[in-house]
């Protein structure tokens, strides 16, 4: 059965691609940034939690040390504007490619249980998108088989150390769900809040997503915090919430967190360092106003389908 190793190893593969060619282009340090990378999708599950945390360890010396960035290329940059000037909007196809193949591919491979598991049918789905859009570019701009790899690379070199903060910042989540956080969280939110408010409670769950998520810097990391300190015991369980919306409207306010924070480097800081913007601060300006409307807007979705 397909399951979620599959998404695993295509990002080890395209890792342990990155390194290779980092490393025959004498960057050594990137090429061991990105093969750690490698190592912790393709063997995460085999070395165990030492070996993992060893791993961490070893991925965060490297960033903190350094790796090369590309130097930029102006006649490259005017190579790119031609080609993008000529293709116009067919550019715009392998990427519109990826969530429709999501999409289908998620109601197709749940209806196949036997041969892809359920639970993990969409990240199958969003791999196969990923690979389909992949050649889906390669064939509409005849690029050659190596083209992905060095512009992938190159892309990475230029994210730098930000490359792994999604993976980090899960674990961290993960974390102090395990040691407890959100059980502690509901106690001492259960004491102040008004018994039996559900307007109490959806504000600060909520809320909580927002805020905990700017404060770490991505969502998955509050999400276990804040679910179990208030989604689950007083949403779900008081107010008899459904468990399905109270979680996926959760996450989504922990995305308007992500869109108003620097925490969040990778996705607004390092946009802001690529394009060269005269502030670090440019892409979290022009994002807060959609932010601030969608935490409303998910506030009144929770309210018209979770508690029906």
């Amino acid at each position: 059965m397909i399951s979620l190793g599959f998404p695993y190893a295509v990002a080890g593969l395209m890792f342990s691609g990155f390194a290779a060619w980092s490393c025959a282009r004498a960057r050594w340090l990137n090429g061991l940034m990105w093969a750690l990378l490698a190592l912790s999708f393709l063997a995460g599950d085999w070395i165990g939690d030492v070996g993992n945390g060893v791993l961490v360890l070893a991925l965060v010396t490297v960033a903190t040390i350094g790796i090369r960035r590309p130097a930029p290329c102006p006649a490259l940059a005017e190579a790119r504007s031609a080609s993008a000037a000529r293709q116009g909007n067919r550019l715009f196809l392998p990427a519109l490619a990826v969530p429709v193949i999501t999409i289908g591919g998620t109601f197709l491979f749940k209806a196949m249980p036997s041969l892809f598991d359920p639970k993990q049918a969409t990240l199958i789905a969003l791999t196969v998108a990923a690979i389909a859009g992949l050649g889906l570019a390669t064939w509409l701009f005849r690029a050659s088989a190596l083209e992905p790899l060095e512009e992938g690379a190159r892309l990475m070199d230029s994210v730098g150390w930000a490359a792994i903060l999604p993976q980090m910042l899960a674990a961290l989540g993960a974390l102090f769900a395990a040691a407890g956080l959100g059980e502690t969280m509901g106690s001492m939110l259960g004491a102040i809040l008004p018994e039996g408010s559900l307007i109490a409670a959806a504000l600060v769950y909520m809320g909580g997503m927002a805020l905990l998520t700017m404060a770490m810097g991505n969502a998955f990391a509050a999400f276990p915090v804040m679910t179990g300190a208030v989604g689950l015991p007083l949403l779900v369980h008081v107010h008899h919430g459904n468990p399905a919306a109270v979680a996926a409207l959760g996450m989504l306010s922990g995305f308007c967190g992500t869109l108003l924070t620097p925490m969040a480097a990778n996705f607004n800081i390092v946009p802001a360092n690529l394009l060269d913007l005269s502030s670090r601060y440019a892409v979290i300006r022009a994002q807060a106003p959609t932010a601030i409307l969608l935490w409303i807007a998910n506030l009144l979705i929770l309210f018209l389908l979770a508690f029906r």
